[in-house]
């Protein structure tokens, strides 16, 4: 199944789209946090104006990633509103510095009269996945020593670790008891 909207089939000034895209669809790639769990289902409203495009809609899937403090595996629920304009990509003429403004962190650009959803879906993928996944607020990872997942199992291992910069002072309470 192509990813690409071919822009040149899009006759009137509005269209929809909608596409249900197997987890097949989206392989893993370097560097992604996440993999696809579930069928990605897309629903667009685009509108048309000149060279300029406005996509609107939904994205709704499931995310699966890996908890940053047990490595267990968990899901998360996708279902965001998509609300981006794209515009025609141009040669840099050399404009010098531009000052970014609020709309345009929703521009995003197209070449050669297609616009890549796979881009798209994998830039929204992103920015949904959270810097620190956990799989629940209360999670108590592995046991340092062992390796154990403290959410369900409870290990014996001595996790204590005395701090060198105070043993000194645990020297000195030492011979204070003794003496």
């Amino acid at each position: 199944m192509s990813l690409l909207l071919d822009l040149r089939k899009i006759r009137e000034s509005e269209d929809r789209i909608e596409r249900t895209l197997g987890v097949g669809d989206f392989p893993a790639e370097s560097g992604d946090d996440y993999t696809v769990a579930s069928a990605v289902v897309l629903r667009l409203r685009v509108l048309k104006d000149g060279d300029k495009y406005w996509l609107t809609g939904s994205l709704h899937t499931t995310l699966s990633l890996a908890c940053c403090r047990c490595l267990e595996s968990f899901g998360i629920p996708v279902d965001v509103p998509i609300d981006l304009r794209y515009l025609p990509q141009r040669e840099n003429v050399g404009e010098g510095e531009l000052e970014i403004l609020e709309g345009d962190f929703s521009t995003a650009f197209y070449r050669d009269e297609q616009i890549d959803l796979d881009l798209m879906l994998r830039e929204q993928f992103q920015l949904l996945s959270p810097m620190k996944p956990l799989c629940r607020q209360d999670c108590r990872g592995l046991c340092p020593a062992c390796g154990m997942n403290l959410n369900s199992e409870q290990c014996s291992c001595d996790t204590s670790w005395p701090d060198p910069r105070l043993a000194a002072l645990a020297m000195l309470l030492a011979d204070r008891r003794k003496g």
